[in-house]
């Protein structure tokens, strides 16, 4: 059975970028591989453009690589195209997709010439690391339009299982800051909780709608996992990328202020390392929250690259690389997840999934930690006390800080002692839980399924 073709919203990025663009430039769809780039972009062609030439460069034969040497000469070009796929294009009316572009440097070179010709449209996928590692020697065409795309977000899961209503209800709650009911919130976290163990990579929906069983999809997510180490170990043959990669459920569940680099790779340093981190962090297979020193609008100013933490892009991913090296009937994340009894000490699963959800509706992702100090007793012995803000978020002129809940715990002692600090900068604050949305004097606190629309 073919794999469903998902309802995703860059379709509606990619529309506008055709409408302004009108052949000025080229788009360049980036992100993750698995996330449904050359899916999502096939179906957008056939359906946007009245013909169009889709080159997968990840198998394109010698004749379709050796037309690019003939890029002087468009009108040769084109109708070899034309002539070795069969299809009639048509000025203005036509998209030619340079598919897994990374693979063929030639062919992002040649972007530059075609969309000055602009007789027909341009779209190339791919993943940036790739991109980047395999420019060398070329010119980077800067007529392109470049949209990140990330794995199906929680909306999007929700349309893929068939819940479009259920978005609404959501929606319409946030929005008018309407309760739904213990009854009705218990059936939105189920469904919460279900997108948290599959995720939001397209084969792996498409796995859980096929098969409903958490067996074979934890085996679908398996296979991307080791498919993402296998391109971090051809990049870095020396396996440290793959080491903290595979490092990133046990680092955040030691429960620190920030990824300890040096007890994943022995006399590392973040600062030592960095070019290492950057290739992570290219290839869009995690999402990495750096410190704020200075909780303040501007937070990439005052944002320490070498203080972090790093999270996966897919929490369901997440769900399975926590238990790589055991059985799936071993992930006591399965269980506890599906009987709603996840413990405190499983918390960062949740961290994991807002962090995702932030980073899908556009925000960077930056955290906060402070200290406080406490006499407690006559001899004046101090203790300290450590507070962290999970999430901070800029909006308007101030900022919002968040702190996450895998309970329904509803205290709030970070975003208290936060309070007192930087009262003036704060417009909202923000408690992501698992129970109904309520306000706490001024504290939102809310479902963690809501992250999305804050």
């Amino acid at each position: 059975m073919p794999e469903k073709v998902f309802k995703r919203k860059v379709y509606e990025r990619m529309l506008r970028w055709k409408e302004e663009s009108d052949g000025r430039t080229a788009l360049l769809i980036k992100g993750a591989r698995r996330i449904g780039k050359s899916t999502i972009v096939e179906e957008f062609a056939r359906r946007e453009y009245a013909s169009c030439i889709v080159i997968d460069f990840s198998i394109a034969d010698t004749a379709v690589k050796e037309l690019f040497s003939h890029i002087s000469d468009l009108n040769y070009f084109f109708l070899g195209l034309q002539s070795l796929f069969n299809v009639s294009l048509h000025e203005r009316k036509s998209v030619i997709v340079f598919d897994e572009v990374q693979l063929f440097p030639p062919a992002r070179q040649a972007i530059k010439h075609l969309v000055k010709d602009r007789r027909y449209d341009y779209i190339e996928t791919g993943s940036l690391l790739s991109i980047k590692k395999n420019v060398k020697g070329i010119v980077i065409p800067s007529e392109e339009t470049r949209i990140a795309m990330y794995p199906l977000d929680y909306e999007e899961f929700l349309w893929a299982i068939d819940k479009t209503q259920t978005c609404e209800l959501i929606k319409y709650s946030y929005q008018n800051f309407q309760t739904l009911g213990d009854a009705v919130n218990r059936d939105l976290m189920r469904n919460f909780r279900l997108y948290m163990l599959v995720g939001g990579m397209p084969q792996v929906v498409n796995a859980y709608l096929e098969s409903n069983d958490f067996s074979t999809i934890d085996t679908v997510k398996r296979n991307i996992l080791e498919l993402y180490i296998d391109d971090f170990r051809k990049i870095d043959s020396t396996g440290r990328i793959s080491r903290l990669f595979t490092s990133i459920p046990a680092e955040l569940a030691r429960n620190a202020t920030r990824y300890q680099v040096g007890s994943v790779i022995e006399n590392a340093t973040a600062a030592r390392i960095s070019e290492l981190l950057m290739d992570m962090s290219d290839s869009m297979t995690v999402n990495f929250a750096y410190h704020a020193n200075d909780p303040s609008v501007g937070f990439s100013l005052h944002a320490d690259h070498d203080y972090f933490k790093m999270f996966l892009a897919d929490t369901g991913l997440f769900v399975t690389l926590a238990f790589m090296d055991r059985d799936y009937t071993e992930n006591v994340i399965y269980r506890k997840l599906l009987s709603d009894k996840l413990s405190a000490d499983l918390g960062y699963v949740y961290e994991n999934a807002v962090a995702q959800m932030l980073k899908s509706a556009g925000n960077e992702l930056f955290y906060y930690t402070f200290k406080e100090e406490i006499q407690k007793d006559e001899e004046e012995t101090q203790t300290v006390r450590n507070y962290e803000i999970d999430f901070l978020l800029s909006r308007k002129d101030k900022i919002c800080p968040i702190e996450v809940k895998s309970s329904g715990y509803n205290s709030h002692k970070s975003l208290d002692k936060f309070q007192e600090k930087f009262s003036a900068r704060i417009l909202n604050r923000y408690l992501l839980y698992t129970k109904d949305l309520r306000k706490d004097k001024d504290v939102f606190c809310l479902p963690a399924y809501m992250t999305g629309l804050l």
